[in-house]
This record gives structure tokens, sequence and C-alpha cells, in this order.
């Protein structure tokens, strides 16, 4: 029997893995800006933007784009790494 997806599943897991791989990226950048003695201050004037949007990015309200999230590496002194990987190898 062939287990086919319907659309609307197709879309929740979509959703439920973009949220999952966000909250990853969120956590990631949390640690490093702590381990730094970075605030959320001290991020937004390097990026020079206004604090609340570092808040809303680390709750997860603000969808961070591949610019952003390369900008906030290089304030922090890291690289961003991203993989497309079969699921096998996850």
């Amino acid at each position: 029997m062939e287990y086919t997806v319907e659309k609307e599943e197709l879309e929740l897991i979509i959703e439920n893995k973009q949220i999952e791989v966000r909250k990853n990226v969120v956590d990631q950048y949390i640690k490093c800006r702590k381990e730094q003695k970075m605030t959320q201050e001290d991020i937004a004037k390097a990026l020079g933007v206004k604090r609340p949007n570092i808040t809303r990015f680390e709750k997860g309200n603000y969808n961070p784009t591949i610019d952003m999230l390369v900008k906030v590496a290089e304030i922090m002194g890291k690289d961003v790494q991203i993989q497309l990987v079969d699921r096998s190898e996850a």
C-alpha cells in the first residue's frame, strides 16, 4: 500500500519543521551571545537595529534572513553553516 500525504498534512509537517529549525538556530545564537557576555543591546547596536527587534528574534517571533544571521555570526566571531542532508544521515 502506498502512502500519500495530503496537501494540508504536508503543509503542517513543513510548518513544524520550520519552527524546529528556527528554534534550533535561536538557541545556538542565544548560547553564543551569553558565552560572549553580550547583551541584546550590544547585538542591536552592532547591527544598527533597535533592541526590541533582537528580543523578537530571540523569542522566535521574527524569521531572520540568512543575511542577518551572517551579520550576527560575524559580530560574535562565528560563521554560519547551512547544510542540506539526507534524513538518513541526520
